[in-house]
């Protein structure tokens, strides 16, 4: 009942995040008995941790927020379980939702469970059984028409008619992330400044779109949050981390989206760390195929892309200057967070060069 799985990571971080003990006692007063037990943490994501836990015959996964102090309204577990649990019949593909609990003394915080879903997370490389053009072009249609399905979601009819403001979600989603950036300075700017996010700042407050759709939108939605099924077609089985989830701008998601979907000469990756390149071979489909797909399946014009994809980039930094103050603060030992001392800047060159026209769709 170890931490093995995620190298680097020490038992005592390991021990701040789940006392085995209790979450085995919770599960029994909610699932009943089971004999089998085992918790172990999942290495690859960055911001709300996953647990996985086998008990029983059942294989479950937790998700959790970090320890630590984190800016208001980051890590929204409940908020995350809510939407997956009300989207469970429809036909956006989702693992089984199990429990949510908001008693402390359980895990030192709001958590929820759901099970776990087989297949592959293409996080760094394509499986050997989608290495052949007609299977790299379904990757890209499956990854669009999960998005479609969220967007086509009618939320009254699934109970999330008040999961937020629609009207003005993109202005707010620029201040939003522009108040989490000086959360993280605060603390980071002691280390080193990123002057470039005031100038890019102020493009983004400058130049937000006058109106937009109203769907509900995923806020993360990329293909390394998403799951293939095991087959050899691809299959999209399940969309993953819904904490960022509203009321809102579909176009934030597919300019998010986008902002990950490596062409053919693009520039070197400003986080390669968090940037797979694989989808520049053969067989893949490009950004403006992605956005063709999109159109067609939703009918909703893809207009303003450099402040959609410049305001990715943005989010994604200040993620990443969120992940340098709990660094800097001692609440995470991810080797991905002291990168970010270098990885913030590159970022910011880019929203830059996306805005300057250098990093086109």
């Amino acid at each position: 009942m170890t931490d093995a799985d995620a190298p680097g990571d020490s038992e005592a971080y390991f021990r701040r995040l789940v006392d085995p003990d209790r979450l085995r006692a919770y599960l029994a007063d909610e699932l009943g008995p089971a004999e089998e037990f085992d918790v172990r943490r999942h290495p690859e994501g960055h911001s709300n941790e996953t647990l996985f836990v086998t008990y029983g015959d059942r294989e479950l996964v937790i998700r959790r927020p970090p320890p630590g102090e984190t800016a208001e309204t980051a890590h929204d577990v409940l908020r995350e379980f809510r939407v997956m649990d009300a989207l469970q019949d429809t036909p956006v593909p989702l693992p089984e939702t199990v429990l949510a609990c908001e008693d402390h003394d359980v895990l030192g915080s709001d958590f929820y469970v759901m099970g776990r879903t087989a297949g592959d997370v293409l996080r760094d490389d394509e499986p050997e059984r989608f290495a052949a053009p007609e299977h790299r072009q379904r990757v890209g249609e499956e990854l669009v028409d999960g998005l479609a399905a969220v967007h086509a979601v009618d939320p009254e009819a699934v109970g999330l008619a008040d999961f937020g403001r629609p009207a003005g979600f993109t202005e707010r989603q620029v201040d939003r992330w522009a108040k989490q950036f000086q959360w993280a300075f605060d603390v980071t700017t002691e280390e080193r400044a990123v002057p470039e996010i005031a100038e890019v700042t102020e493009w983004l407050q400058a130049n937000v779109p006058a109106d937009h759709e109203h769907t509900l939108v995923h806020g993360d939605y990329k293909l390394d949050n998403v799951m293939y099924g095991p087959g050899t077609s691809p299959e999209l089985v399940a969309v993953f981390d819904w904490e960022l989830s509203a009321l809102g701008d579909p176009l934030t998601d597919l300019g998010w989206m986008l902002s990950f979907w490596r062409d053919p000469g693009d520039h070197a990756p400003a986080t390669p760390e968090l940037t797979a390149t694989f989808m520049e071979r053969e067989g893949y489909p490009s950004r403006r195929d992605l956005v063709a797909r999109y159109e067609e399946a939703t009918g909703i014009d893809y207009e303003h892309d450099r402040f959609y994809r410049t305001l990715a980039v943005y989010k994604l930094a200040a993620l990443g200057e969120m992940f340098f103050r709990r660094y800097l603060e001692g609440n995470s030992d991810d080797p991905l967070y002291p990168t970010m001392e270098t990885r913030v800047p590159a970022m910011a060159e880019r929203c830059l060069r996306i805005i300057e026209g250098e990093e086109p769709l």
